[in-house]
Order: C-alpha cells, then sequence, then structure tokens
C-alpha cells in the first residue's frame, strides 16, 4: 500500500502552503483542529484568520479509510467488490479582504482501494481562480503556469484539464462560470506511480507560488465599498457552487467526515443582496470568464 508514503508527502505540502499563506499576511492566526475519522484514519483542520489581507484561509489534510464509498465516490467509479480504501488529501482556499485580489482553490488527492484481488489507485486535483476584478494579463499568468506544469509531464494534459475544469467549475442555474479556471483533474494513473505523485505534489507548489504572486501584486491596491460590495455578492455563487455541485463537499458529507473541516471553505461574510448597481462590474468580470475559456 502506497498511502503511507503518500500521507508523509501530502502533510509537508500542508505546512508548506501554510507557511507561504503566513507570509503573506503576518497578521494572520492560525487555529488548528486534529480529528479523528469514525470509520478510520482522520486529520488535521487549519484555519487562517488575518487581519490586513487574507480575510480566512483554510489549509486542510484528512486520511481516511473505511469498507464502503459514499453515493458520490460509487457513481462516478461503478466500483464492485470494493474491501477496503483510503482517500487522502490536501486542501486549500483563500478568501482575501481585498477585492482585488482573487479568491483561489486547490487540492491534491490520492485513492487507493482493495476491489476483490486487486489494488487500485489514482492521483486527483487542481487549482483555480475566482476573481472579482481580473485582467488579460493576469489571466495569461494563471494559465500559462498550469500550461507548464502539464506540458512537463504530457503535452496532452493541458487542453484535457484545463478544459474539465472549465467544464467542472461552472454554476448550470446561473449559466455561468465561476471564474477563469486552471487545471482539474481525476483518477490519474496513466502515468507511472512516480510521475503521477510528482506531478500532484508539483500542482501544489505550482499553485501556492503562482497564487503569491498574484496576491502580492494587488495586496496594497485600493478599493472601495463598493467594489468590496461585489466581491460580497460574487462570493455567493462560490457558496451556490460548493454545495450544490462540488463532489468534494458530497464526499466528505456523505463519508461521515467532519462537517466543520468540510465547510471550512466557505467564505466568512457573503451577501446575495445588490446593495449598489453591479451592472457594469459583472459584464466585466463575465467577460473576462469567457475569455479565459477561449
Amino acid at each position: 500500500m502506497r498511502t503511507k508514503e503518500i500521507k508523509k508527502s501530502f502533510k509537508k505540502t500542508q505546512s508548506e502552503i501554510i507557511k507561504k499563506l503566513i507570509n503573506l499576511d503576518t497578521s494572520c492566526k492560525i487555529h488548528d483542529v486534529i480529528w479523528k475519522h469514525k470509520q478510520g484514519g482522520g486529520g488535521k483542520s487549519c484555519e487562517i484568520i488575518g487581519k490586513k489581507y487574507i480575510e480566512k484561509a483554510a489549509v486542510n489534510f484528512s486520511s481516511i479509510t473505511g469498507q464502503h464509498l459514499p453515493v458520490s465516490a460509487l457513481e462516478k467509479t461503478g466500483m464492485k467488490g470494493l474491501k477496503s480504501f483510503n482517500a487522502t488529501g490536501v486542501s486549500v482556499i483563500v478568501h482575501p479582504w481585498n477585492p482585488k485580489i482573487p479568491c483561489s482553490h486547490m487540492n491534491i488527492r490520492f485513492f487507493e482501494a482493495s476491489i476483490g484481488s486487486k489494488n487500485v489507485w489514482w492521483f486527483g486535483g487542481g487549482f483555480d481562480l475566482t476573481p472579482y476584478f481580473i485582467g488579460k494579463k493576469d489571466i495569461l499568468f494563471w494559465k500559462n503556469a498550469a500550461k507548464a506544469l502539464c506540458d512537463r509531464y504530457n503535452k496532452s494534459f493541458y487542453k484535457e484539464y484545463s478544459n474539465t475544469c472549465n467544464n467542472y467549475f461552472y454554476l448550470p442555474h446561473r449559466k455561468e462560470p465561476r471564474g477563469i479556471g486552471g487545471i482539474f483533474y481525476d483518477q490519474l494513473n496513466r502515468l507511472d506511480y512516480t510521475q503521477c505523485k510528482d506531478f500532484s505534489l508539483e500542482c501544489a507548489e505550482i499553485f501556492i507560488d503562482s497564487y503569491s504572486t498574484l496576491f502580492n501584486k494587488k495586496k496594497l491596491l485600493k478599493f472601495t465599498k463598493k467594489e468590496r460590495a461585489f466581491q460580497l455578492y460574487r462570493r455567493g455563487r462560490y457558496v451556490e457552487f460548493n454545495l450544490l455541485y462540488d463532489r468534494g463537499t458530497l464526499f466528505g458529507l456523505q463519508s461521515g467526515g467532519r462537517s466543520e473541516s468540510i465547510l471550512m471553505s466557505m467564505p466568512p461574510i457573503v451577501s446575495w443582496n445588490k446593495d449598489y448597481d453591479f451592472k457594469h462590474y459583472e459584464n466585466k468580470l463575465l467577460k473576462m470568464f469567457e475569455l479565459a475559456r477561449k
């Protein structure tokens, strides 16, 4: 079983990302919770609260074991004859104070299971960007970083994983994307195990380095009350997606995970009220979303 090695690597990834987020906002305070899962395993949830630039961030590690997969996973994999499984992952979400700084999300995960007489495994994960105000240069920077990562492993990865990301992070009831995308992959085992592991670990590294660059570029930009209100209004889309469509949220809740950790990705303040006329902001943002998908 490879899970022991993955747990060590993913815990290191969690620690490294926490350190880099603290460097972005030295006013941050960390709240750690170590928890156990009822079937087996557990995790460490880290909530980060800042007073200057990071309003709320979460960097969570989990590694759970069990004999029964939740419905959300069984529907996707079509597994039969499952004897036991382990799901290990790291997830990150950052909600900044400044609406000029994008919200961002990343996760990497490893799944290993005994099915009949076989042992199966795969990796999944990716990262995406949910801005409120964004320009073409920043979109290209984000997308190019993702493409460079993919191209180092397989030239076909970027187009496939970028399209998967665009299709996944979409709100059908709103008929609009959640953000500008990035990459999203699942059931990756077409390369050898070491390459798949390295790709996932590098995915986390590229994410935090790229996001830190955008964060530092924008954290001192001034913003108005109206721009802040637009940020809170658009955060509603993030909440809607996570509660209605996100498979990770469904998997965590259906597998009996710690609810506080699963829902820690939610923004601390959100509003569905239009306190101002946001038509100009929204039209411009949605045009950038469409540009990013081309």
